[in-house]
Order: structure tokens, then sequence, then C-alpha cells
């Protein structure tokens, strides 16, 4: 069944590559060794864009600020999760559910300070 608003054609289109933060959790290799966790790099393609003046007032996690930026992706992110985009680093803070609607992921992340 296909989605009333289908954007993924459009997130392909004008997509810029970012990079997302993945925690990786320990295991146990065949010969009995620990291997701890950590994190890996994943490079990602989405639409970043500044917040509109609507997205800059008060919401339900808190007041954004110029810096913060909203995320089209095709791929699913995790909140809390860290990405990085030319130089700056996000936190990912909030997923906008459209899913009964678009074909697309939609979340807000905050810019950490360097």
């Amino acid at each position: 069944m296909s989605k009333p608003f289908e954007f993924a054609d459009f997130v392909d289109e004008f997509k810029v590559p970012f990079t997302s933060i993945v925690k990786v959790n320990g295991y146990w290799e065949d010969g009995g060794d620990w291997v701890p966790g950590g994190e890996k790099s994943v490079e990602m393609q989405g639409i970043l864009l500044p917040l509109t003046q609507e997205d800059l007032q008060y919401s339900e996690s808190g007041t954004f600020s110029v810096k913060d930026k909203k995320i089209y992706t095709v791929e699913p992110l995790e909140e809390g999760q860290q990405i990085e985009y030319k130089g700056d680093k996000y936190t990912v803070q909030s997923f906008k559910d459209y899913s009964d609607y678009a074909d697309v992921f939609i979340y807000h992340a905050r810019w950490r300070e360097k």
C-alpha cells in the first residue's frame, strides 16, 4: 500500500551525506575472548534543514535553537543517537511520526557544543 505523501524521491534528489554514530554491543568470539563494544561510524544520506520559526517554538522535548536541524531520511535513526554533519555534532532529540502518511522518517536534532 502506498502512502498519501511519498517524499523518498525528494529525499533522494536533494540528499546530503552525514555520519551516524551507532553503538555496538560487545560480544564473545568463538575462541572465548570478549570483544568490548564501542561506537561505529555509519555513512548515511538525508536532508538536513534549519528549523523554521514554528519549529523554534517550545516543544515537548524542550526549546530548540537556531543551530538545531530537522532531518528527513529513508532509514530510521534512534532518539539519543549522535550524528555529525559538516563538522558539527547533533543528538537526535525527537521523531515526528508521520509513518501512516509518509514514506520518510522525520527527526529533530539538537546541536552539541564542540
